[in-house]
């Protein structure tokens, strides 16, 4: 008989580690509400999640590579695997539109009408100018961030990984191992300097520029969506950085290597929304 292996679907023995993750963000979680509330613990507590949730991230990824390495993983597989990834990234897309959504509701809806006269015995002196100079909850002048300068060496540090990541997987198709692990390698490194560089725009905002959470909804929008893709840029660059090991440990061809498209995919969703927000948040 003929046996088609690409016809049947691998099922995983049971895992502990779903529980173990569980135990983690309860730790997590916990430690979070007792730091924000003065208790000593919270920190610990902080710390055991920490340890926990990398435990269980090493042990998980670790099955799964074993399991694609013993060959396991056939075509229907790939193809869970891509709709998973898929959906993950939408939901992405989802959450970024929903704090676009906020920043084009306060700037086209809410501060145009408190700026009607009807509205000047509530906020006296209030100007319904974007950014936000007078108005409730800022307590402090500042100066917003302006688009050229680092915002836009930054740009270029992203774009530029995004181009050289694509380099990097033509080599893998072109059988170039070479151009794979340096293009790889200089993505993650493009991926740390664009981090590094926003560490150092966040401290000129808030000791220069005087630019804090506080700064009314100018401040808030500005450091939730620079902020959370940052914490994007983050996750990426590690997924990255842990494909370009298993480069190095000779995983991968030009027919199997869904790992890297799938780091890939996210990557440039976060060059993506930079763009989107590289124009909304600092240019316009």
């Amino acid at each position: 008989m003929h046996n088609d292996t690409s016809h049947h679907y691998f099922v995983p023995d049971p895992s502990r580690w779903p529980i173990i993750g569980a135990v983690a963000l309860f730790a997590l979680g916990l430690g979070a509400a007792f730091t924000v509330n003065g208790i000593a613990a919270g920190k610990f507590g902080l710390l055991l999640g920490v340890l926990i949730l990398l435990w269980m991230l090493f042990g998980w990824f670790g099955d799964v590579i074993r399991e694609s390495l013993s060959g396991r993983y056939q075509r229907r597989e790939d193809a869970s695997f891509r709709w998973g990834m898929s959906w993950f990234i939408f939901s992405e897309v989802m959450f970024f539109a929903a704090f676009f959504g906020a920043l084009f509701y306060v700037r086209t809806i809410s501060v145009p009408e408190l700026g009607n006269e009807q509205h000047q015995l509530l906020y006296p002196g209030f100007a319904a100018s974007w950014p936000l100079a007078t108005g409730p909850g800022i307590s402090a002048t500042y100066q917003a961030m302006g688009p050229w300068g680092l915002p836009a060496v930054n740009t270029l540090i992203l774009l530029s990984s995004g181009a050289t990541l694509t380099w990097a997987h033509w080599g893998l198709l072109s059988g170039l191992r070479w151009r794979l692990v340096f293009g790889l390698g200089l993505t993650v490194v493009l991926g740390a300097l664009f981090l590094g560089l926003q560490i150092y725009e966040y401290a000129h905002a808030m000791n220069e520029l005087g630019l804090s959470l506080a700064s009314g909804a100018y401040g808030m929008t500005f450091f939730m969506l620079t902020g959370f893709h940052g914490l994007h840029v983050l996750l990426g660059a590690i997924m990255l950085a842990v494909v370009w090991l298993r480069v190095l440990r000779g995983h991968f061809n030009a027919e199997h290597h869904f790992a890297f498209e799938a780091a890939a995919w996210y990557w440039h969703f976060v060059d993506v929304v930079w763009l989107i927000l590289f124009v909304f948040v600092y240019w316009l």
